[in-house]
C-alpha cells in the first residue's frame, strides 16, 4: 500500500512536470518502481495461495484490488512516456535542421539509453533475486506439505492399530461372557443336582424308617 501510495504521488507529480529530462527521468523512476511493485505483488499471491482456506480467499480478494491499481497505475506511466517520445521525435525533428542541437540530442539520447540498460539490469537482478526467494519459499512450503503428509500417515497407522485393539478387545470380551453363561448353567445343573439328591435322602430316610 506504501509503495502505491507513492508510485500515484510520483505519477501525478510527473504529469505537472514540462516535457524534457526531469520528465523522462520521473518517468524510468516511475517504471522501475512499478517493476518492484509486480514483484512485490507476486511474492504476496505465492504466499496467499499456500495459506489456510479461510485465509487465502481474503487475501487473493485483496491482491486482485492491488492488481488493478498497478494496471491503471502502468496505463498512466506509459501515457507519460508516450508524450515524452514524441516530444523526442519533435526535438530530434528540429536537430535535423541544427547539427549541432542534433549532436547535443543525440549525446544525450545515449545517455538516457545508458542509464535504462543500467535500470534493465538492476531490475533482470532484481528479478533473479525475487524468483531465487519465490524458489526458496517453493522448497519450505514443500517440505512443510511432506511433513504434514508424513503426520497424516503416521496417525492413519495409529488409528488402524487402536481399531485392532478395539477388535480384539471385543473377541476377548465376548468369549469371557459366553463362558460366563456356561458356568452359570454348570453351577445350575450342579445345584439342581444336590437339591435333587437332598429331596431323595430325606425321603428314604423318612418313608423307610
Amino acid at each position: 500500500c506504501e509503495l502505491s501510495v507513492n508510485l500515484s504521488r510520483k505519477c501525478s507529480s510527473a504529469a505537472l512536470l514540462p516535457d524534457g529530462e526531469p520528465k523522462k527521468q520521473q518517468t524510468s523512476e516511475l517504471k522501475v518502481g512499478l517493476d518492484d511493485a509486480d514483484v512485490l505483488i507476486r511474492k504476496m499471491d505465492l504466499e496467499a495461495r499456500s495459506l489456510q482456506p479461510n485465509l487465502k480467499a481474503a487475501l487473493l480478494a485483496k491482491l486482485r484490488e492491488y492488481k488493478s491499481d498497478l494496471n491503471k497505475l502502468k496505463k498512466e506511466v506509459n501515457k507519460l512516456a508516450l508524450t515524452g517520445a514524441n516530444q523526442a521525435a519533435h526535438d530530434l525533428e528540429s536537430g535535423m535542421m541544427d547539427p549541432h542541437a542534433a549532436s547535443a540530442n543525440h549525446r544525450e539520447r545515449l545517455a538516457m539509453t545508458t542509464e535504462r540498460l543500467d535500470q534493465s539490469s538492476d531490475r533482470i537482478r532484481e528479478s533473479r533475486r525475487a524468483a531465487l526467494e519465490t524458489e526458496d519459499l517453493g522448497v519450505s512450503i514443500l517440505g512443510e506439505l511432506q511433513q504434514q503428509r508424513e503426520s497424516l500417515l503416521n496417525s492413519h497407522n495409529r488409528l488402524h492399530g487402536v481399531d485392532d485393539a478395539i477388535d480384539k478387545s471385543k473377541k476377548v470380551l465376548t468369549s469371557m461372557s459366553r463362558r460366563i453363561s456356561r458356568n452359570k448353567w454348570i453351577m445350575g445343573a450342579v445345584i439342581g443336582a444336590l437339591i435333587l439328591a437332598i429331596i431323595i435322602i430325606l425321603y428314604f430316610k423318612l418313608f423307610h424308617h
